[in-house]
């Protein structure tokens, strides 16, 4: 048994600091901040990406204070155990492909959804930004897509979920679960789940195979910055 195999092995969490955090993403989250707070933010701002952004940067403060405050500290653990440690160098040209791979499967994915269900890949904040291109915009919206959203996600999505279910349920399974809730937080983005649900997948297959949530951050970020740059340009 390698040195992965023993951190996945066995979660130091139980269900019920389970429950707690998946009320937190699947309830209050979406209902406090995700509906009531971002209406009011767009009838502030008039512009979808600059109330995305922020509920973006809200979201993020929340998960990670909500995870630090419900799992890590009560049990005295370190970031470590939600896989913010360092990964081999060996694992660097996998990045690259895995990155290389997403963006292939995400463009078929696009294309057969819109060939079969009339779903293009536009949004709101695509849409926001697409219509309102300016230097200042591009970088609050590549900021929220390829830093922000990438950080805070794998740490709990993966770091966290991921490694729950990883130590009682094993890894196929796991995988399967902490992408389906990866999948559901993004509706009403309907014509974006199938991505997020096979994404969530590869995040966590690296996630297992590095033993680091870190090449899930960086496969995210590289992902989602090349997303937004060519949304910038269509």
């Amino acid at each position: 048994m390698n040195k992965n195999d023993i951190f996945f092995s066995t979660s130091p969490w139980d269900w019920k600091e389970l429950s707690k955090l998946l009320l937190l993403i699947l309830l209050i989250v979406p209902i406090f901040i995700e509906y009531l707070l971002k209406g009011y933010l767009k009838d502030v701002f008039q512009n979808d990406l600059y109330a995305g952004t922020l509920i973006g940067l809200i979201m993020a403060i929340i998960f990670m204070i909500g995870l630090y405050s419900v799992a890590l500290k009560p049990n005295k653990l370190s970031w470590q155990e939600v896989g913010l440690k360092r990964f081999s160098r060996n694992y660097r040209l996998p990045i690259i492909g895995w990155s290389i791979g997403l963006i292939v499967i995400s463009v078929v994915l696009v294309i057969v959804m819109e060939f079969l269900l009339g779903v293009g890949p536009e949004n709101s904040k695509s849409d926001s930004l697409q219509s309102r291109i300016t230097p200042l915009n591009f970088l609050i919206a590549f900021v929220s897509a390829a830093i922000i959203s990438p950080i805070y996600e794998e740490i709990f999505y993966r770091g966290f979920l991921y490694r729950f279910f990883r130590g009682k349920f094993g890894i196929a399974l796991s995988m399967f679960l902490s992408s389906f809730i990866f999948m559901i937080v993004h509706i009403p983005t309907f014509n974006t789940l199938p991505v997020n649900f096979i994404s969530g997948m590869l995040f966590a297959w690296t996630y297992e195979k590095s033993g680091s949530i870190v090449p899930a951050i960086l496969i995210h970020g590289i992902f989602n910055g090349i997303a937004i740059i060519l949304t910038s340009l269509g």
